[in-house]
């Protein structure tokens, strides 16, 4: 090889490393943005939050106090587990249902109202950015309050040790992006943020009583329970009791592999309702009131 050749192969391998370098600069760069873009926005909808004595009373009075308020009904019922345990994962759907659903709809209604969303989509932010940093103060406040119900619950009610704890974060998770989704796509046919209370209501109280959440749906004839397993809070029940006691009253409690094979369902049904909320979203979301 002559000393040309060495050059050029030098050169080149010293370009490549170069050229390498500066796209990892810039895809660091470009995550950093992302993220102090996404920061930025879910601080001003926290402090939103925290002046909306009605959103901040929903987001966490109303889970808890549901809790207590339909608990009673499962001691008279045979759910196949303990009312406790059964209780306390209904809390999941809880939070779901009034912290995420109801509060997000209402938020991305009464920003899309005041401009605000329109004057976002003028900067820098990307759509998924608007959206999620709006969403992030609701998503967290739920995260953070199971987070906290999930060990407390259980040593003041004295539960056992979840069977499959990952299977319990996965069915939360996935809660939490179908609700976020859901809400958003309830916003496309929400005029207003008083209507919101209405136009939310419907899948509110189908999922309160029809996905497991206050009593099994194994309580309503047939062939209610069957279509009940595809509501999208059904598969989060499942999965948090199946994770959390090996059960969700229909069979017996089984081990750590024994959950694996009853989740598959659930967790389809999740992905489904995540494919159809993307879609959804991206279809028909409307950034700027109706004229």
């Amino acid at each position: 090889m002559t000393e040309r050749d060495t050059a050029v192969r030098d050169s080149t391998v010293s370009g490549t490393g170069d050229d390498m370098g500066a796209r990892d600069t810039g895809r660091n760069g470009r995550t950093a943005g992302v993220r102090r873009r996404i920061t930025a926005l879910a601080r001003a909808e926290l402090l939103l939050l925290l002046r909306n004595r009605l959103a901040l009373g929903t987001a966490l009075l109303l889970p808890i106090g549901s809790l207590f308020l339909f608990a009673p009904i499962l001691e008279d019922l045979d759910i196949g587990m303990a009312a406790r345990a059964y209780s306390l994962t209904g809390l999941a759907g809880f939070l779901l249902l009034y912290v995420v659903y109801y509060n997000l709809a209402t938020a991305y209604v009464a920003r899309r109202e005041e401009l605000v969303l329109k004057r976002l989509r003028t900067g820098e932010c990307t759509d998924a950015e608007i959206l999620a940093g709006t969403a992030v103060p609701a998503v967290a406040g739920a995260l953070i309050q199971m987070a906290v119900a999930v060990p407390v619950g259980a040593l003041l009610l004295d539960l056992p040790v979840p069977v499959n704890a990952p299977l319990m974060l996965l069915g939360m998770l996935g809660g939490l992006v179908v609700f976020w989704l859901l809400a958003a796509a309830s916003s496309v046919f929400t005029r207003s943020t008083e209507l919101a209370q209405l136009t939310t209501m419907p899948l509110v109280l189908i999922c309160l009583f029809a996905s497991g959440v206050v009593f099994p749906a194994t309580q309503w004839p047939d062939p209610v329970p069957e279509i009940a397993r595809f509501l999208p809070l059904t598969p989060v029940m499942e999965l948090m009791r199946l994770g959390w006691v090996g059960t969700t009253g229909e069979r017996a409690p089984v081990d750590f592999v024994g959950t694996l094979r009853p989740a598959g369902l659930p967790l389809a049904v999740l992905v489904a309702w995540i494919g159809v909320g993307v879609w959804t979203v991206r279809r028909f979301f409307r950034w700027e009131p109706r004229r």
